[in-house]
């Protein structure tokens, strides 16, 4: 478990299993996030934006604890860009509260893959928001699609939703 600096307190990587390289592969990534007076919109709720900010974050997160950080990615050329956010909101957050996030890998196709997202709060085991972002594969220097490098798939695993649930609601 490692701290870290800023609103999210506790970083949880989960459901390890061994990756070819000897290191640990992540399927699914959860972070404690403290909701600040910062993320609150006019209406006193967390903002739709600060959602959408957090699911980068911890896509990002996620991706590096796989092995996979920004610098990596701009060291080999290539990198991930958003093709679709498809977000459902169940119940608001306010300032002060903790709450989870979660985050895994669906599916992967050869170009692009799907990435899930639950919100989380504990303290009354209440489903906040879900969502889906569709992510695809790009060369930075054209633009374009390409191929996921093999390695990159092999780093990561589809996570089914229920084991996710699970262990948000075990805490």
């Amino acid at each position: 478990m490692a701290v870290l600096h800023c609103r999210r307190t506790v970083q949880t990587c989960a459901a390890l299993q061994p990756c070819d390289k000897g290191r640990t592969m992540y399927r699914y990534y959860i972070e404690k996030i403290t909701v600040t007076e910062a993320d609150m919109d006019m209406q006193g709720r967390v903002s739709n934006l600060r959602y959408v900010q957090w699911m980068q974050d911890l896509a990002v997160a996620h991706s590096a604890a796989n092995g996979w950080s920004m610098e990596r990615y701009a060291a080999v050329g290539q990198g991930w860009v958003v093709r679709q956010h498809r977000i459902t909101y169940r119940k608001p957050a306010v300032a002060g509260q903790v709450i989870s996030g979660a985050t895994w890998v669906a599916d992967f196709a050869s170009r692009q893959c799907t990435r899930r997202y639950l919100f989380w709060r504990g303290a009354d085991a209440a489903l906040l928001a879900e969502a889906e972002t569709l992510w695809i594969y790009i060369d930075y220097a054209s633009g374009r699609p390409v191929r996921i490098p093999e390695e990159l798939s092999r780093d990561f695993a589809a996570a089914e939703e229920a084991e996710v649930r699970a262990a948000l609601a075990a805490g």
